[in-house]
């Protein structure tokens, strides 16, 4: 991933005590991470003139976004719907399927596809760019320096920038009580490493990962117990959707245990089995356990003090409405500043903090783009109880009436040269207009305004 000129005119900068007349710094921005905030960053610095490096800790480029996370989650998705026939049952029965036995080969083979030629798309983006990728680990040495350490063997590096873009994402977390071993007990990063498909399998964590994954493996036959101490799944989204997602998750046999809080995690049975204890002494018994309690910024290796950064509990930084953090010459984007922690929104941070809130017109952030973000998430929740307590449909439904349908009388006042005058014809031969000149067939009557 390294280039050899970029390592080479690195040396030469630092043994020789010279700087280049340019701002008297290696690299005009320098981005820590390679996902969809880092890419962004990079590509529109490099738009802007300014010579732009990313700083990769991975053997590939792409984050956790390419590699484990979004995009092949969204894979392995569409090839369990695919490959159970889920979509098709309620017409073909509840035993069809296109493939009777499904492994995790069927699964990883569709995923590793798209993975790789996302890789592809995403090193040609670069490379036409102009922009160098080192594939290296970072921490800050001072507020303008940062330490590479090279994985292939070339040592040790300061390079200087005169703006910083942390765009490093999160990581997993993981208790040290937990046993984590990537095949019996694993993290979703762990989830493309699977040798089998498991009969039973426990999830601890029902957020949005946890539930992701849930589904998937409940599609593909497997007996899923779900396990979380909240006492309702996903509380930020409309609670009648999340209603109909409980419903088609009991469909798919998924045991679902809410309010209880995890004990512990052991591997019993010769290490073959993994054994559960809540809180309330129920114990869990199955083959595998995906454990997914969150993620926190992976903010521990930069030794951000040296830059006079500090970052929350969580390993979350803190940044202004230009996603500048307390040094103004450091930014930080996507999943490493929290909600909502999209691709598309990391996309959008990356790209205006590369142009450092400058003629750049401030617009909304991308969230989602079929339905408005009051559909799914902060909708005011239209839930009434009757005399008897119970949960009444609100006046909504699970797709409210005011959702963006399309609207083609918004066309209306365009001008009569935004669209070629129509020829005339002879009445009879199709013209609704009846053979006038200038009938319009898309409008009551014919008549244009």
């Amino acid at each position: 991933m390294s280039d050899p000129a970029v390592l080479e005119f690195i040396e030469q900068a630092t043994d020789q005590g010279a700087r280049p007349a340019r701002d008297a710094f290696d690299f005009d921005m320098l981005v820590l991470g390679s996902g969809p905030a880092g890419q962004r960053a990079a590509i529109q610095a490099a738009k802007l003139g300014k010579r732009t490096a990313i700083v990769e800790r991975r053997a590939v480029i792409g984050g956790v976004c390419i590699n484990t996370g979004t995009i092949p989650s969204k894979t392995l998705r569409e090839a369990v719907l695919y490959l159970s026939g889920y979509r098709e049952k309620n017409i073909y029965g509840a035993s069809y399927a296109v493939k009777s036995q499904i492994s995790m080969s069927d699964l990883l083979f569709r995923a590793d596809h798209v993975i790789r030629n996302e890789i592809d798309v995403t090193n040609h983006q670069l490379r036409r760019n102009g922009i160098n990728v080192l594939a290296a680990k970072a921490s800050f040495v001072g507020d303008h320096e940062v330490r590479l350490e090279f994985f292939d063997g070339s040592g040790v590096r300061d390079v200087t920038a005169q703006n910083i873009v942390i765009a490093v994402g999160r990581e997993v977390v993981c208790d040290p009580s937990v046993p984590v071993d990537g095949q019996c007990i694993f993290t979703s990063d762990d989830v493309l490493h699977l040798k089998d498909l498991p009969r039973t399998i426990a999830v601890v964590g029902a957020g949005v990962i946890g539930l992701e994954y849930a589904t998937m493996f409940a599609a593909l036959g497997v007996r899923v117990t779900l396990i979380d101490k909240r006492d309702r799944l996903l509380p930020f989204v409309d609670h009648e959707i999340i209603d109909a997602l409980v419903y088609h998750m009991r469909q798919n046999r998924v045991t679902m245990r809410l309010g209880e809080e995890v004990e512990e995690v052991a591997r019993v049975d010769g290490d073959q089995r993994v054994r559960i204890t809540l809180a309330s002494g129920k114990r869990v018994n199955t083959e595998k356990a995906l454990y997914c309690i969150g993620r926190q910024g992976a903010t521990a290796d930069l030794k951000l003090d040296a830059a006079g950064l500090t970052a929350n509990h969580r390993g979350l930084l803190n940044v202004d409405e230009n996603y500048r953090t307390e040094a103004p010459h450091i930014y930080a984007v996507g999943d490493v500043i929290g909600f909502p922690s999209l691709a598309s929104t990391s996309m959008e941070q990356g790209r205006l903090a590369a142009c450092d809130g400058g003629p750049q017109p401030r617009r909304a952030l991308p969230l989602r783009h079929l339905h408005h973000s009051r559909d799914l998430c902060g909708r005011v929740q239209r839930r009434r109880p009757d005399a008897r307590r119970r949960a009444l449909r609100g006046g909504q439904g699970v797709l409210p009436r005011d959702r963006p349908w399309p609207d083609h009388r918004r066309f209306d006042g365009h001008a009569e040269a935004d669209v070629p005058p129509r020829q005339p014809q002879a009445p009879g031969r199709g013209d609704p207009g009846g053979g006038r000149v200038g009938a319009d067939p898309y409008r009551p009557g014919g008549a244009r305004p």
